[in-house]
């Protein structure tokens, strides 16, 4: 029997989930298909409504080696595990003659720790554990998802926490799972043959196909010891999002708080002089962070140096002595000593990485309303890690629907640790960018207005001329509106402002939970939805209830955000533009995201309005402008008022 061609096979994965065939997701098809084959890398930008989980499943599950896809939002993947595999393996099998497995893998904090839940949860008062659920208050809402878990123990095949509905508060799980580093071990834990995670790990070790996040790549490539299987094609899906995660799980930190917790639950583990001295660092540090100030730490400054390496010293002498006492008196020990080492290994881990003073890592203090203060460092970079890590001994497939910034691929190549398009040489990764288009008619489904007129908005203060245009284009809009605003102070006082003015429903994130809001706004047409950074990237509602999509400004990193301002520094010391490296590329990143909630289907039309004329204006405005879908554009405000009523009006008609 002849082989199955590509063509063929994607037919009839795009048959089985009731899809359309589009050129575009031929085309991505057949470049995935030819860089795995020939061990080389592609960057491709499929636009919305494309198919490319198809486009990148289909030839990946014809190669017939193992793929790990690695995805950033949960509800993708949801709909690769729950929805595209099983019917595109079921439409597969007959021609490959062959059924493709698949599974889920993600970190062990997902899953249900069957040793905590029955055994209890270290305490950090007393020795020993405690049952957390005599603990709690039956009737508390810790209560009643600490008992609700129970239950659920008995039916969840899978213990994954994304599998229970509804779900339950960070605290309550935080009762019933373990992180890695706090994991007894299979061979150790009374429940190791049950063990949710373990088998998790199991099933993706015979899969073909493995999805999992990108965090927990980030993990695989960081720490060295190897969470996923052995692979021969890395396909990250939402790959925008990439660098942002593995620098989220590059970065380390440490509060007052979490060193208290360290020192509690290995007090009662080691000798007396080893706690005291962890106990007297514990307070140092807490007395210089009373005075920390927010900002970048340029330099680290005396007195925190020296508490860190107090700090430092102190639990390297305790992880010492964790590891060659024992004390029969405590209950479960080996649990609570886990607990103990895991806690004072990672304040340890960012004592000794701080002051170590690498020129190659950001260090800065926050403080937090709640939390108060805390000391942070981050690597200046991941590229570095990234070229090294991941494009090394696999064929990478990077996917998104906004990869082409400013017109090419360099600037996203660049931050992944790719030198540009083209660059020949031996230790260099060669790759190639393709742009796949997009199936809507963008210049006749949307126009792109820049409120050019306005003022140039200021870092602090009112913006009555901003707000005084978005309520004109809300009126005209008929509602039917999602602002999008660069900071949470700014969309309350937009919604506290417009809720008077207008008699429109006007949703605000923060408010109700996220899927809650977009579901009431997907609901009524009159409703507008106003929030901030996860409504730029996750919202995905078509027909009429979203017609006008607002950025009251361009989303360029705070000034004083001190890794965006140490990168950009960098750059610039590097001879390059600083700006446009980061700032610049952080906010086309943004905006391509934020207008591509606008169109989400064929019969979508809208227009996207940016209330901020340095796009229209300034010298990177062209840049921007270039990154975001090929709208027809005007800073003619009548023309988008006029536009705006009458798809309002065309939306009436037919009911909606």
């Amino acid at each position: 029997m002849t082989k199955p061609s590509l063509t063929e096979l994607l037919h009839a994965a795009v048959s089985a989930v009731g899809g359309t065939e589009r050129p575009g997701q031929a085309a991505m098809a057949e470049a995935v298909a030819g860089a795995v084959d020939d061990n080389s890398h592609l960057l491709v930008q499929a636009g919305t409504g494309t198919g490319k989980s198809l486009g990148y499943l289909v030839p990946a599950l014809a190669h017939g080696e193992r793929v790990v896809v690695a995805t950033a939002t949960l509800a993708l993947q949801r709909q690769l595990v729950e929805r595209d595999l099983p019917r595109t393996v079921e439409a597969l099998h007959p021609l490959l003659r062959r059924r493709p497995q698949y599974a889920m893998l993600k970190g062990r904090s997902n899953y249900l720790c069957l040793h905590r839940l029955h055994e209890g949860m270290p305490q950090d008062e007393e020795e020993g554990l405690f049952d957390q659920f005599e603990a709690a208050a039956p009737s508390s809402k810790l209560g009643q998802d600490l008992l609700r878990l129970r239950d659920w123990s008995d039916e969840t095949e899978s213990g994954d926490r994304d599998d229970l509905t509804p779900g339950v508060s960070d605290r309550a799980w935080a009762q019933v799972s373990v992180s890695s580093r706090e994991c007894l071990g299979a061979s150790k834990c009374a429940y190791g043959a049950e063990c949710f995670a373990e088998s998790a790990r199991e099933r993706a070790k015979l899969a073909d196909v493995v999805v999992t996040n990108h965090a927990l790549l980030a993990i695989d490539a960081i720490e060295g010891a190897p969470v996923l299987p052995s692979h021969e094609v890395l396909i990250v899906d939402e790959a925008h999002e990439l660098v942002s995660r593995v620098t989220g799980v590059a970065t380390g930190e440490l509060t007052p708080g979490q060193v208290n917790r360290a020192v509690r639950r290995a007090a009662k583990l080691v000798n007396e002089k080893a706690a005291d001295a962890l106990q007297t660092a514990s307070e140092g540090f807490e007395r210089v962070m009373e005075l920390a100030l927010p900002g970048r730490l340029e330099e680290v400054p005396e007195d925190l140096n020296y508490a860190l390496m107090a700090l430092r010293d102190a639990a390297r002498t305790v992880i010492s002595a964790l590891g060659t006492t024992r004390d029969k008196s405590v209950t479960d020990e080996d649990a609570v000593r886990k607990q103990a080492m895991a806690s004072v290994e990672s304040v340890h881990a960012v004592a000794e990485r701080i002051t170590q003073h690498s020129e190659w890592d950001v260090v800065w203090y926050e403080r937090h309303d709640r939390f108060g203060a805390s000391v942070r460092v981050a690597p200046l970079s991941v590229s570095g890690l990234l070229r090294e890590k991941l494009f090394a001994e696999r064929s990478v497939v990077l996917t998104s629907a906004t990869l082409k910034l400013g017109g090419d691929f360099n600037g996203v190549g660049a931050s992944l640790g790719l030198a540009p398009e083209g660059t020949a040489g031996e230790d260099v990764p060669q790759w190639k960018g393709l742009d796949v288009g997009s199936p809507f008619d963008y210049p006749k489904q949307g126009i792109l207005y820049v409120a050019r007129h306005l003022a140039t908005p200021g870092r602090e203060g009112s913006r009555t001329d901003m707000l005084d245009e978005l309520a004109e284009l809300m009126e005209a809009a008929g509602g039917r509106t999602l602002g999008l605003f660069s900071s949470m102070r700014a969309a309350q006082a937009a919604a506290e402002v417009l809720r008077e003015r207008l008699e429109k429903p006007i949703l605000l994130q923060g408010e109700e939970t996220l899927g809650e809001l977009i579901k009431n706004f997907a609901a009524d047409p009159e409703t507008c939805l106003f929030g901030t950074l996860s409504l730029w990237q996750g919202v995905d509602v078509p027909g009429a209830s979203c017609q006008l999509v607002v950025m009251d400004r361009i989303p360029f990193p705070r000034p004083d955000d001190p890794l965006m301002s140490a990168r950009a520094k960098a750059v610039e010391q590097a001879g390059g533009n600083g700006f446009m490296a980061v700032s610049a590329t952080h906010a086309a990143l943004l905006m391509a995201q934020g207008a591509g909630r606008l169109v989400r289907a064929t019969g979508d039309k809208g227009v996207v309005a940016v209330l901020d004329p340095r796009l229209a204006n300034a010298r990177y405005g062209s840049y921007l402008r270039a990154s975001l879908p090929d709208f027809w554009y005007t800073t003619d405000r009548n023309q988008a008022r006029r536009s705006l009523a009458a798809i309002d009006a065309a939306a009436k008609a037919e009911g909606r």
